[in-house]
C-alpha cells in the first residue's frame, strides 16, 4: 500500500477538520490535533506530549519515549516568543512523525532553517515536513479566498493572513508566493547581503531572481532594506525606480524580522507578458544557498 504524500496528509486531515470545527475553524490548534488524531490514528504509537522545551540552537525536535515505551513528543524551543513559529514548527514536527518515524526511530531535532527552506533541494525529508505543515495550516483554497490569485498585495494582507493561519510572515509569505500569478519576490537578507531569495514562478520566467554563483549579493544601498540601523519599516511599500533593485521600477515592502534575524522584503513588480528567453536562470539564489547548506 503506497504511503499518503505530504499533501494528500493534509487534505485528510482538513476534510476532517471542516467537518469538527467547521468553517471558523482557523488557526488550526496543531497540539491538540496532533493529540487527539494520533491517539485515534496509531494507539500503539500515539503522540504522548505537545510541550516546550529549552532545546538550544533548535526550533523543534521529534523524540521517541524513554525507556523503550511506546510513544512520541513533540517539543518547540520554548524561548521563542512568536506563536505563528512556534505554531508552524509544531506542524513541521508533525509531519515528521506521520511521513518519516518509521524510517527514523531516533526522531529529528530541526533548527530554524529546516523550517523556514521549503525547497526540496535543502532536503527531501525537511522538504515533505514543510510542505505538510504549510498546507494544514494554510489550505490553498482558504488562503486563495482570502488573496486572490491576481491580487496585487502589501505585507498588511499578508499579515493577517499569518495572523488567520498563526504563523510566521514569512511562511504566510511563501505560502502565497506559490500560487500567485503577480509578479513578486521575497528577499530575506542580513548585514547588508542577501541570504536567500524566492521568486513567483511568473517573476522566475521574466528574469526576476538574485544568482549567487559568483558570490555574495550586496542589497542596494538605496533600497529600504539597506536602511535597517535607521529603524526604517514600509509594510505598505516604497516605489523605486528602475536601476535600484532591478532594471524596471519596483514597490519595497520590508520588515525587519525579530524572529529569524532577517531582513524580510517583499518585491512586487507590474505585469509583463514577454520576457527574454537568454535571461531565463538555471539557479535562483534560493536555490543556490540551500545547496551551499547541504
Amino acid at each position: 500500500m503506497t504511503e499518503p504524500t505530504p499533501v494528500r496528509w493534509a487534505i485528510d486531515l482538513s476534510l476532517l477538520l471542516n467537518a469538527v470545527k467547521g468553517a471558523e475553524r482557523f488557526p488550526v490548534d496543531i497540539a491538540e490535533l496532533v493529540l487527539e488524531y494520533s491517539k485515534s490514528r496509531y494507539p500503539e504509537d500515539p503522540v504522548l506530549r505537545v510541550v516546550g522545551d529549552d532545546l538550544p540552537g533548535f526550533d523543534g525536535a521529534l523524540m521517541k519515549a524513554r525507556g523503550g515505551k511506546p510513544g512520541w513528543g513533540i517539543f518547540y524551543n520554548n524561548a521563542f516568543r512568536s506563536k505563528g513559529r512556534i505554531n508552524f514548527t509544531l506542524a513541521h514536527e508533525f509531519g515528521h512523525y506521520l511521513l518519516h518515524r518509521k524510517a527514523h526511530p531516533d526522531g529529528f531535532y530541526c533548527s530554524s532553517s529546516d523550517v523556514v527552506r521549503w525547497e526540496s533541494e535543502y532536503g527531501q525529508i525537511e522538504h515533505q515536513a514543510n510542505v505538510f505543515a504549510a498546507n494544514i495550516l494554510m489550505p490553498l483554497d482558504d488562503y486563495r479566498r482570502q488573496i486572490p490569485q491576481h491580487q496585487r498585495v502589501d505585507l498588511e494582507m499578508i499579515s493577517a493572513c499569518a495572523e488567520r493561519y498563526r504563523v510566521s510572515l514569512i511562511a504566510a509569505t511563501l505560502r502565497w508566493l506559490g500560487y500567485t500569478t503577480r509578479r513578486a519576490i521575497l528577499v530575506c537578507s542580513r548585514d547588508g547581503f542577501i541570504l536567500w531569495a524566492k521568486p513567483s514562478t511568473t517573476a522566475l520566467k521574466s528574469g526576476i531572481f538574485f544568482r549567487t554563483s559568483k558570490g555574495p549579493i550586496e542589497i542596494p544601498s538605496q533600497s529600504q532594506a539597506a536602511k535597517q540601523d535607521m529603524l526604517v519599516e514600509s509594510r505598505s511599500g516604497v516605489m523605486h525606480p528602475a536601476g535600484v533593485w532591478f532594471r524596471e521600477p519596483v514597490q519595497e515592502m520590508t520588515v525587519f524580522s525579530e524572529q529569524y534575524d532577517f531582513v524580510i522584503s517583499l518585491l512586487t513588480l507590474e505585469d509583463r507578458d514577454a520576457y527574454d528567453p537568454s535571461e531565463e536562470p538555471l539557479e535562483d539564489t534560493y536555490d543556490r544557498f540551500m545547496n551551499r547548506q547541504r
